[in-house]
């Protein structure tokens, strides 16, 4: 192998996950991260006016260079993707890549920075600067516990979306029988339904901000068992998750316990 392909296989081993300390791919990993966390405390120091205003050269130099590396590196993996036994394809298979989760976080950090030089309407611009937060979630191609939490949405995705329509549901009807109740009695605070789900939001996760609340008898002893339910539905997706990082976490362990080359179980021994 030479020329080209030897590049482009060196780049790909550069941009992988390197779990060896010291070497370039370890070293572009850590430059990657160091980046990642500084552009983070700019964007929390650039919402401090004084500050912004300071140093608004040092902040404008600072998001050009950042733009530029992280750029240059969403190219390189979109170049480099088919490399990959999952993206094997030139063109499908690095079309299928640029979809995947990490790649579109990488897109979106970097899009808010580009969109002004394609006509896009400032006042829209101020809105897709938010996605500069993205660049936050590009640190979970190196953090292993990020990466655990992937998996175990993943594994839990249907357990997650059925307590998640389970809990619109009950919002919804309990959004409905407090409207009817409250309604006659405080048109300006229960004036629709719609209106209502804020009053719901704020019961159902017993956060209770007690700007909008029942004062009917019939409303109050409504609100003090939606408050109650609320307790336990919202336990349902931390219960969902929480058994879910347990069975990875054993899976995790019973991995690093067997053998790599037979897969049974070490054999340990103790010294007496």
């Amino acid at each position: 192998m030479s020329g080209l392909p030897r590049l482009k296989h060196r780049v790909y081993s550069i941009l992988k996950v390197s779990r060896k300390p010291g070497d370039a791919s370890w070293n572009f990993d850590v430059f990657i991260i160091i980046l990642i966390v500084g552009n983070v405390a700019a964007m929390l120091l650039e919402s401090i006016e004084p500050i912004r205003l300071k140093y608004s050269a040092e902040f404008k130099l600072f998001e050009i260079f950042s733009v530029t590396i992280f750029s240059l590196e969403y190219i390189l993996r979109i170049w480099t993707a088919n490399i990959s036994p999952a993206y094997p394809s030139p063109v499908k298979g690095r079309l299928k890549y640029a979809l995947s989760p990490l790649a579109l976080v990488d897109l979106l950090a970097i899009l808010p920075f580009f969109l002004p030089f394609v006509g896009v309407d400032l006042r829209l611009l101020r809105v897709l600067r938010i996605f500069r937060i993205f660049r936050v979630f590009k640190i979970a191609r190196y953090v292993t516990a990020l990466a655990l939490m992937n998996r175990v949405v993943s594994q839990k995705k249907e357990e997650l979306v059925l307590s998640l329509i389970f809990t619109l549901s009950l919002l919804l009807i309990t959004s409905t029988l407090m409207y009817y109740i409250e309604n006659e009695a405080q048109p300006e605070n229960f004036s629709s339904i719609p209106e209502t789900m804020w009053w719901g939001i704020a019961t159902l996760t017993t956060v209770g901000y007690g700007d909008i609340y029942p004062v009917t008898p019939l409303g109050q002893f409504m609100g003090g068992v939606i408050a109650v339910i609320g307790i336990g539905l919202f336990a349902l997706p931390t219960g969902i998750l929480a058994s879910g990082f347990s069975e990875e976490l054993t899976n995790r362990k019973e991995k690093i316990n067997c053998c790599p080359t037979c897969g049974r179980p070490k054999i340990q021994e103790y010294e007496i």
